[in-house]
């Protein structure tokens, strides 16, 4: 009996060897059969898998994605007492992409939005993952201007605002780790002085009338 493969494991590895490459090379420079080589398996196999190397490149863009977003999800899973803040702050952590071990994954996404910039195909993926990450910030930062108890002031911070501010936030302090410009822990500083701003905007605001 011919043995079973398993093809969506095999997907994964691919993406796996895709990753490292594009993290060496850049996605410019991966090749199917690059890949094959670094996933020890054989050309055929890649091709399939994937009927080109613009699909393997977006199959490695979501493998990426739904990595982040997996961690996103068991660090919050991981803390079920956790008040709206802190859990803000785990998912805005986690998706800085700013500690050490995080340095090649950062690199690989920002690789691939440099190609999404040229690609429509890429493009299109990436607007969904930052459309879902910022729908979660948007829940968080409702869940708090809702749940806190408020002292008179200003109006409460829009959620959908304060979401996009954050998530680029996020996303530029991964860029300026990168290249140098700060470091982790000075990147840190800011995204949580950023949030503990945020915090106390909640905390002062008035609450929202019911209906």
């Amino acid at each position: 009996m011919p043995r079973q493969v398993d093809y969506e494991s095999r997907r994964r590895r691919i993406a796996e060897a895709v990753c490292l490459l594009a993290d060496e090379h850049g996605p410019e420079g991966v090749s199917m059969r690059d890949v094959a080589a670094r996933a020890q398996v054989s050309l055929g196999a890649v091709q399939r898998c994937f009927r080109n190397k613009e699909e393997m490149l977006l199959f490695a863009v979501d493998h990426v994605g739904e990595r982040i977003t997996e961690r996103v999800r068991t660090r919050l899973a991981s803390s079920p007492d956790r008040s709206a803040a802190t859990a803000l702050g785990h998912a805005a952590d986690e998706i800085a992409l700013l500690r050490e071990e995080q340095r090649a994954e950062a690199r690989i996404w920002l690789a691939f939005v440099a190609r999404a910039a040229v690609s429509e195909v890429l493009g299109g993926p990436l607007r969904t993952s930052y459309a879902a990450l910022q729908d979660l910030f948007v829940r968080l930062v409702t869940e708090a201007t809702g749940s806190d108890s408020a002292d008179e002031g200003a109006a409460p911070p829009d959620p959908r605002r304060e979401a996009r501010a954050l998530l680029a936030l996020a996303d530029g302090l991964t860029t300026h780790v990168l290249v140098g410009h700060l470091t982790g822990e000075e990147a840190e500083e800011v995204l949580h002085a950023h949030l503990a701003d945020l915090w106390e905007r909640i905390r002062t605001a008035r609450p929202r009338e019911a209906g």
